[in-house]
């Protein structure tokens, strides 16, 4: 599958902001199932300053300046990108065995993977995630069974709910009014399986939406995505999207991972002045079958 990617991020201040610095997560990673064949940022205004460099967790992060005042700012990431069939994940050890292998191993990706056991930002250590996920982590169970059944669970019990949360709506209020979006329901499965001493980690990315039949697809009807990768022997990292209950592939898009939505924000930054401000997000996730020359920076508006 080949994919044509643009996220609009505007800014809009209630009053002039004099010089701003940004951090973007917005560049497709580059995957054994997952090719970044273009990749092309733009800001209006334009940025007088831009770099770009790789994070603690080998994600691409573009980091720009914006000097002068303006009062509203758009980030617009145009992307290509091939994705390939991942391979279905081998049934493997219980999931108290994984936790002991996992605990004295030598093996380097083994190693990595222990940083992702331990609380974080928006993923505190809470009993009632060990209690939430009990049922999953029954003994003897294999991990990844327990981490699928779990992965089902969140999705049967929690209702999708764009209004009942923000990013700073604690975990713990998630799990008790049963309601969120896919990064809440993401940083809920994690905590779950940090709970009971195993490595999970935050994926931050696009998933192709289909539009029902007899309907066209609405631009700027997708969005981010949110969803999950747990370390199971012999496999390693594999995929889990709880928000749709399967095992994401060849239509999830990865841009960056990390312990948690703190460390793959799409855009943050600091500005001096701006008063208050409203912020808008559209994606645009298109299937292409033969792709037209890259075209950076595509928008109307901006052209």
């Amino acid at each position: 599958m080949r994919y044509r990617i643009i996220h609009r991020t505007i800014y809009t201040y209630s009053s002039g902001v004099s010089v701003s610095h940004h951090v973007a997560h917005l560049s497709p990673r580059k995957l054994p199932a997952q090719r970044c064949l273009a990749y092309d940022l733009a800001t209006e205004p334009n940025a007088s300053t831009r770099t770009s460099r790789h994070d603690y967790f080998g994600n691409e992060i573009s980091a720009f300046t914006v000097n002068g005042v303006h009062r509203s700012l758009k980030v617009i990431a145009t992307s290509q990108v091939e994705l390939f069939p991942r391979s279905t994940p081998k049934d493997g050890p219980a999931w108290e065995d994984a936790r002991a292998f996992l605990a004295q191993s030598s093996d380097p990706e083994a190693i990595e993977a222990q940083q992702f056991i331990y609380p974080s930002q928006y993923i505190p250590k809470l009993p009632a995630l060990v209690e939430y996920a009990r049922d999953s982590f029954r003994p003897g169970r294999s991990l990844l069974a327990a981490v699928t059944e779990l992965s089902s669970r969140i999705h049967r019990d929690f209702k999708f709910d764009t209004r009942a949360t923000t990013i700073a709506t604690p975990i713990e209020q998630v799990l008790k009014n049963r309601r969120g979006v896919c990064q809440d329901f993401a940083h809920l499965h994690i905590g779950c399986v940090r709970a009971w001493g195993l490595p999970a980690r935050y994926v931050s990315g696009y998933l192709e939406t289909i539009a029902p039949p007899g309907k066209e697809k609405l631009v700027g009807a997708d969005a981010s995505h949110a969803w999950v990768q747990v370390f199971i022997p012999p496999n390693g990292w594999v995929d889990f999207d709880p928000t749709n209950d399967l095992l994401p592939s060849e239509r999830h898009i990865i841009l960056a991972w990390g312990r948690d939505f703190d460390d793959v924000s799409p855009v943050r930054g600091v500005i001096v002045g701006g008063g208050k401000h409203t912020l808008d997000v559209g994606v645009d996730v298109s299937r292409i079958i033969d792709p037209p020359p890259f075209e950076p920076n595509p928008d109307p508006e901006t052209s």
